[in-house]
């Protein structure tokens, strides 16, 4: 008898989104992309908001494609980015199109929210990096902005937990995703009644919490009927991107490593089992996120190739379109160690003229201005990796632990470039791969909620023998050594 098994992930990010058909047989893994589609928001009356009813009829037309492919699937997963949510009301009913994170409304809210409850003190209650886009401070806004909407929802759902009750009726909050919030308490893995209580937000809307590999219900039988397909059960994944990332990385996990999932933004950090959270952590600005298997992901937010995706959008609006590789030849032939830029600065946070943002940073530190698209690709590039040097050696420091290896893995892993900056900067040994680490984390849950994976340990291995991965060996590290040390404020 066959073990094949199909399964399918829907994997949501901040630009695009894709319906995966995967197939796990043996140690062997493999996907075929059966659907993407464009994931951008929608501005009306000056707010940015997902449109959901889209991204919900992708889904479903996704899911028609790869069963009209493949009748015999096990299970489908979904995950998404962090922090943003929908809320319903009594009627199950979405009220408004979720928020957008980059909506501007959020910096008030954050300020306020300090004089309410010192940071620190936040801090301690949820061991989560202050981030003004974190779910608290979005229902902050809420409450000030719209309290009528707040008043009349019956639960808060997150992105990938909205879309899997669209689809099946379940209503609950899965761990990973959940604690991207700064409203889970991660030393109990339960709500925060101290963050809820101080900030007096309505208890009852805070849905019961799973853990990833749980089932939460079968695709509802109107939508198999129109789909042409059996009632599919539908597995909570890891739901946001970075706990299903992590879980495909193909560690060995005999060796110190740390994880850096490369996209719009850098995730960088290490799985240990319980979260830190102390002074140093705060001062540091570290997050502890909820992992599989009960584990944590400390780790720092960083910008990440936001900054170059600014750019190249910015570019294009004046007329000159640019590939990516296009963009990377013209960076290798820039001067190197020309400006840094300090890429976690709110400025660059918003959407908007991304180089006359970096310019304005360059002038206001006394660095000169650049009009070169090549060179600004290359200063981006650099920074991002003086920011991955910081961060390695703050995690050291916090875990008391000699990082050996960096994994590089997501969309980001194929920037050669931006990969060996990495492993110049930081002196570690790199293996970047797989691209698609968010998917296949995806894959391993649900087969491990199937019976067909029996750990993640295992996972990793059938993602390491299923995927190259490419070496990067530290080179002219004594230069870069004089760059990191030539902006001490770089932390």
């Amino acid at each position: 008898m066959s073990d094949k098994k199909y399964y399918i992930a829907v994997d949501m990010g901040a630009e695009s989104g894709r319906v995966m058909l995967a197939t796990l047989e043996g140690q062997k893994l493999s996907f075929q992309e059966m659907h993407r589609f464009a994931n951008t928001p929608v501005e009306k009356n000056g707010e940015l908001h997902w449109d959901f009813n889209n991204q919900m009829n992708q889904i479903k037309l996704g899911i028609r494609k790869t069963v009209a492919v493949q009748k015999n699937i096990q299970s489908i997963g979904i995950d998404t980015w962090g922090v943003d949510f929908g809320l319903i009301d009594a009627n199950g009913e979405l009220l408004e199109n979720p928020y957008h994170y980059r909506d501007s409304r959020t910096g008030e809210s954050f300020a306020q929210a300090f004089k309410i409850m010192p940071e620190n003190k936040v801090y301690a209650a949820t061991g989560i990096q202050l981030m003004q886009i974190n779910s608290l401070f979005q229902l902050i806004a809420y409450k000030n902005q719209k309290p009528e909407l707040l008043k009349k929802a019956s639960k808060l759902l997150f992105m990938p937990n909205l879309m899997a009750y669209m689809l099946c009726g379940n209503i609950s909050a899965e761990y990973t995703i959940a604690s991207t919030s700064q409203l889970l308490d991660m030393n109990s893995g339960c709500w925060s009644d101290e963050i809820i209580g101080k900030f007096d937000l309505p208890k009852g809307i805070f849905p019961d919490i799973i853990q990833p590999g749980a089932k939460m219900g079968l695709l509802k039988k109107e939508l198999a009927d129109e789909m042409g397909c059996l009632q599919i059960p539908i597995i909570a994944v890891g739901c946001h991107d970075t706990a299903c990332a992590v879980t495909a990385t193909p560690a060995d996990e005999k060796s110190s490593w740390a994880y850096l999932s490369s996209g719009t933004w850098s995730l960088l950090g290490v799985e240990i089992p319980k979260p830190v959270i102390n002074k140093i952590s705060f001062k540091y600005s570290f997050t502890n996120e909820g992992g599989v298997n009960n584990t944590i992901r400390l780790l720092k937010n960083i910008m990440g190739l936001w900054l170059l995706q600014q750019c190249r959008r910015q570019w294009a609006l004046q007329g000159s379109e640019l590939s990516y590789p296009q963009i990377a030849q013209l960076a290798a032939c820039s001067e190197p160690f020309r400006a840094w830029l300090n890429v976690d600065m709110p400025e660059f946070l918003g959407i908007g003229n991304m180089p006359e943002k970096i310019n304005n940073y360059l002038n206001s530190t006394g660095q000169q201005t650049i009009n070169d698209k090549g060179q600004m690709a290359r200063v981006i590039l650099e920074s991002l990796a003086v920011k991955y040097h910081n961060v390695i050696n703050k995690l050291e420091k916090l875990t008391g632990k000699k990082i050996e290896v960096l994994h590089i893995v997501g969309g980001g892993s194929q920037n050669e470039m931006l990969n060996q900056f990495a492993a110049d900067a930081t002196g570690k040994k790199v293996l970047a791969g797989p691209i698609e680490a968010t998917v296949l984390g995806n894959v391993i849950i649900q087969a491990m909620a199937a019976g067909q994976i029996n750990s993640i340990s295992q996972g990793r291995k059938t993602v390491a023998g299923s995927f190259e991965l490419k070496k990067y060996n530290p080179q002219n590290t004594a230069q870069w050594q004089k760059y990191i040390e030539k902006f001490p404020g770089s932390d």
